[in-house]
């Protein structure tokens, strides 16, 4: 029987729920540490919002993707304990930061205050240039691309934000175009059109001063070259040199998030596994209907990364050993 290759994906923001995490944090020392590191580098009580709520504080921005983060890693690193080792990873939108930590480019500390200021400069830049999205389902790229060209107007940009799966994409812009667009694409045959709840046009032009302020410390961050194969969200190719992997982080907040040919990517590449390492469950979900060849699998509660474990790793029994060398054991 030949080895699975295994990709791990990592989950953006959205996919957040009151309650992740803390099955992970009450058995495990080196997830409590994480919780503790994510404290003292950004100041917030990630663990207490993230265990306990309210809900309306874990979807503010600067809650949100910390506390993601925090929950990817930790999964990622007891699928490592167990001996899963992806041979590729990515992530959606702020997953990405996720998939650079698990791929050793960068270390946790920094991905901490990397992602504590793209929060905040992505609110900040919704405050100066006021945004919205919207779900398009039904119409291909290329008829997206038609119907946001269309809607475009001076000083009121609509592109597409995210393409991830064939028919389903995430447009992003200026409130009016946005509405534009949507006319627009339900009057060229889209099954459903759902604006979104968001507090800013994510992945798109209107980005640009969240861009600028990020792309600054990105440049001053050690970015270490990809022990495992990144693919990114810009072009959908694996990278592994960390100039280039940079230039994509940076251009990541006004581009769109190419899912679909990413995960097509990894099928290209014989990718027969992928385990979704985070809360929720949407990049599963997604794969399960793109590539149904593919073994799909999650890793959000302490139940799940045993269940994969059993799976594909080493069985828990008989990584009790490393689990303890690694100070993971049990409480």
């Amino acid at each position: 029987m030949s080895q699975a290759r295994i990709a791990f994906l990592f989950p953006g923001q959205a996919s957040q729920y009151v309650g992740m995490g803390r099955d992970l944090h009450d058995r495990y020392p080196q997830v409590r540490s994480l919780y503790r590191q994510a404290r003292e580098i950004t100041g917030a009580d990630i663990a207490g919002v993230s265990f306990d709520g309210p809900a309306e504080t874990l979807k503010q921005t600067n809650y949100t993707q910390l506390a993601i983060l925090v929950h990817s890693v930790a999964v990622a690193s007891l699928l490592k304990a167990h001996g899963i080792e992806p041979d590729f990873v990515a992530g959606h939108s702020l997953g990405e930061y996720s998939a650079l930590v698990a791929a050793g480019v960068l270390d946790f500390e920094e991905s901490l205050r990397l992602v504590r200021l793209r929060s905040a400069l992505m609110h900040e830049a919704g405050q100066r240039r006021r945004g919205t999205m919207a779900a398009v389902i039904g119409l291909s790229p290329r008829e997206i691309d038609e119907v946001c060209r269309a809607a475009c107007a001076e000083d009121e940009p609509v592109q597409p934000a995210n393409y991830n799966a064939p028919v389903q994409t995430v447009i992003a812009g200026a409130v009016p175009a946005v509405q534009r667009a949507m006319d627009g694409a339900r009057a060229a045959g889209a099954k459903r059109v759902v604006p979104l709840k968001v507090s800013g046009a994510f992945h798109s032009e209107l980005m640009e001063y969240a861009r600028r302020g990020l792309a600054e410390a990105i440049e001053k961050a050690p970015f270490a070259r990809a022990e495992t194969p990144v693919v990114a969200n810009v072009t959908a190719k694996a990278v592994t040199e960390p100039d280039e992997i940079r230039r994509l982080l940076i251009e990541q907040l006004t581009r769109p998030v190419r899912w679909a040919e990413s995960m097509q990517t990894l099928a290209d590449h014989g990718v027969d596994t992928v385990v979704e390492a985070g809360p929720g469950n949407v990049l599963t979900g997604l794969m399960k209907r793109m590539h149904r060849g593919i073994n799909v699998l999650n890793a959000d509660k302490l139940a799940d990364v045993t269940a994969v474990a059993e799976s594909i790793g080493r069985p828990v029994a008989e990584t009790h050993g490393r689990l303890v060398a690694d100070r993971l054991e049990p409480r």
